[in-house]
């Protein structure tokens, strides 16, 4: 996996230097991109993803952003990547995998699979750039996270809901852990309109409604509230679902 991180031609221009930096995983398409997208408007953003074209793709339609190419579940491409940064105020997570299975099929390796992204991937981006969000003096982390985080476990969705309660639990202790050093935000959206939803809802065999689940922007847009929040405050969890549940 190439890791290399390439800048934007304005990495030297001086709106890149008065703007704050953010780095979001999982940036190129969904909820990411849309958080991107949001985000671009006033932030310098690092786009993560794991693929050059894909990444690339976002930059080009921001007005201040690089790409941060690198598959989170490879160990050295993560600290390569990471290393290379000079300054963060705030870090995104929204890269994530889905997946489910029921126990009785489950194997340590489905299990290995989703967790590395989910819950380990997180853990470890995080530790290595804690020192420049401490740095910041504004520092923040924000986990995108799912309402499965928040429920009971569903049959069917073992490691999926597994990783969301652990994601849970990891970013409480961080929260702790950092209070009054860096801000700590999870945020739990429902069913959202993406083309995970979709490839759910057709694996389930259900025709799609996008009226029925979250806009990506409106998840953005929290997003933002949680970046924006008076730096003596932090919102520490927020949920948001769709109107229509059925």
């Amino acid at each position: 996996m190439d890791s290399t991180l390439s800048y934007s031609a304005d990495m030297d221009s001086p709106a890149r230097a008065e703007r704050p930096h953010v780095l979001v995983t999982g940036a190129s398409r969904g909820i990411g991109r849309a958080i991107a997208e949001e985000l671009g408007r006033d932030w310098h953003v690092l786009v993560g993803g794991t693929t050059r074209e894909g990444v690339d793709a976002v930059v080009a339609t921001l007005p201040s952003a690089e790409p941060f190419v690198a598959d989170l579940a490879d160990e050295e491409a993560t600290a390569a990547a990471a290393a290379r940064l000079t300054t963060l105020d705030a870090l995104v997570h929204s890269a994530g995998l889905a997946g489910g299975g029921r126990i009785a099929d489950l194997t340590r390796e489905d299990l290995r699979r989703i967790f590395e992204v989910n819950v380990f991937a997180v853990a470890d981006l995080t530790r290595l750039l804690l020192p420049l969000l401490r740095a910041s003096h504004d520092g923040h982390v924000v986990a995108l996270n799912s309402g499965s985080g928040l429920g009971r476990g569903t049959a069917g969705s073992t490691a999926y809901n597994g990783s969301k309660h652990a994601l849970r639990i990891l970013t409480d202790a961080l929260r702790e852990e950092e209070r009054g050093s860096i801000r700590v935000t999870s945020i739990h959206p429902g069913r959202t309109d993406s083309d995970m939803q979709r490839t759910l809802q057709a694996r389930l065999g259900n025709d799609y409604d996008a009226a029925k689940f979250i806009r990506p922007e409106a998840v953005a847009e929290l997003v933002r509230t949680a970046l924006e929040t008076s730096p003596e405050a932090q919102l520490e969890m927020l949920s948001i679902r769709p109107v229509i549940t059925s």
